[in-house]
């Protein structure tokens, strides 16, 4: 009896580290529209983040109000990781930070950790690239899923 009950023991921890080694890690970023407690991705599906008053290849003087939008996740303030929630990075002359990331905070990365869902920019004359970013409550990317990117002239 008492070799049965180890061998079943023996056979449940077996079954459990199969199981713990085909569970999905909970650090790992998720695709918008994917439940995750650990990185607070968005519950509902598709999620989108786009510029409200900006098209591709659109000219704009060198001072413009940029409008942010979003769809399918909650804009909050920085700080605390609400699934489903988070803020807007604009990302200057730059490409989308991968997913998992920690956006980086210098002249071609701004946040808006306050919440803020428009910005006045200043930009030189000439072609620019401008991506919206968004990201959790600690600045973690959602990545390339969760932007939006334009090229414009500014004159």
């Amino acid at each position: 009896m008492k070799t049965i009950l180890s061998l079943i023991v023996i056979v449940s921890l077996g079954s459990l580290s199969t199981f713990a080694s085909q569970a999905p890690d909970p650090k790992a970023p998720k695709a918008p529209g994917e439940k995750s407690a650990a990185h607070g991705a968005a519950e509902k599906a598709p999620a989108r983040v786009f510029f409200k008053n900006l098209k591709n290849g659109q000219t704009i003087p060198t001072k413009y109000k940029i409008e942010f939008g979003i769809e399918g996740v909650a804009v909050k303030p920085a700080g605390e990781i609400v699934p489903g929630t988070g803020h807007h990075h604009l990302i200057i002359d730059g490409d989308a930070i991968p997913a998992g990331q920690v956006v980086p905070a210098d002249e071609h990365h701004v946040h808006f950790g306050k919440g803020q869902t428009e910005y006045e920019i200043t930009l030189k004359p000439g072609k620019h690239k401008l991506l919206l970013q968004f990201a959790d409550g600690a600045h973690i990317s959602y990545g390339p899923e969760l932007s939006a990117v334009v090229d414009v002239i500014v004159k």
